[in-house]
């Protein structure tokens, strides 16, 4: 089983146009985050999690391959807005995607991509509509039960999905978890968390409340994802504790 973070950048994206800070004038690669986006490939099968605005980049970039599945975390438009990108993964494979959610996403994912669930008859086909069967979560397939446990989170108000596949946890876009999640996150080797930056804020935890939830989760390694411009790679990771890392584009981890 491996991950390769795709985007680690909070909804703004790292450099912040504009922004003449040390985060967003660093040369070190590190510092350049894209939107929140994972890849996995287990037991052979890829799985994408969360279409972010700069999907079709990240996949040129990283070179990852065509999902077989797409999983997404909630609807803010940092997580949905490269959605009419999977049409190349239509004409690839064949096919429709299977696309798992929760429906709050699903009704989001309808509303803002109106022109493909709704208004197919408008003419609107000039470059081919993506094409996708979006499902409840609580509908995987068997198969895709073995492998993957939906996990409930809260981001503020917002009902957010956290997956858990295998020894494995992937929690962006979060200031909580209920009782109820706690015991899928045992005796996990990765945990993926979001870390927004060092203030506090209303619905993410800041790195200081992060690195509290990850000691109590005692992951064998946690990487902290969904980062401001107020968090700089090195001067952060110096910060952290041993086993507690920063997660930069393009990293890759096996299990």
């Amino acid at each position: 089983m491996w991950l390769k973070f795709l985007g680690t950048g909070t909804s703004h994206g790292v450099p912040v146009p504009g922004c003449r800070c040390q985060t967003c004038t660093s040369d070190d690669p590190r510092n350049q985050r894209m939107r929140c986006s994972v890849f996995l490939k287990v037991k052979n099968k890829k799985i994408l999690i969360d279409t972010s605005p700069e999907l079709r980049l990240q996949l040129i970039k990283h070179r990852v391959g065509i999902p077989d599945i797409i999983l997404f975390t909630h609807g803010h438009a940092d997580h949905i807005m490269g959605f009419d990108d999977i049409r190349s993964f239509n004409w690839r494979n064949d096919r429709a995607i299977d696309c798992f959610s929760n429906s709050e996403t699903r009704q989001r994912l309808q509303e803002a991509f109106s022109y493909i669930f709704l208004d197919s008859s408008s003419g609107n086909t000039g470059g081919g509509l993506p094409e996708a069967n979006l499902y409840n979560i609580s509908a995987l397939p068997s198969d895709w039960q073995n492998i993957i446990t939906p996990l409930q989170i809260k981001h503020g108000p917002t009902e957010v999905l956290g997956y858990r596949i295998g020894e494995l946890a992937y929690l962006t876009d979060l200031n909580s978890i209920p009782e109820e999640t706690w015991p899928e996150l045992k005796n996990l080797q990765v945990l993926i968390l979001g870390a927004l930056r060092w203030r506090e804020h209303s619905t993410h935890y800041n790195i200081d409340q992060a690195v509290a939830v990850a000691e109590k989760i005692a992951a064998k390694t946690t990487y902290f994802t969904h980062l401001s411009h107020d968090v700089e790679h090195v001067e952060a990771s110096s910060y952290l504790p041993e086993n507690i890392k920063l997660a930069f584009d393009g990293l890759k981890i096996k299990l």
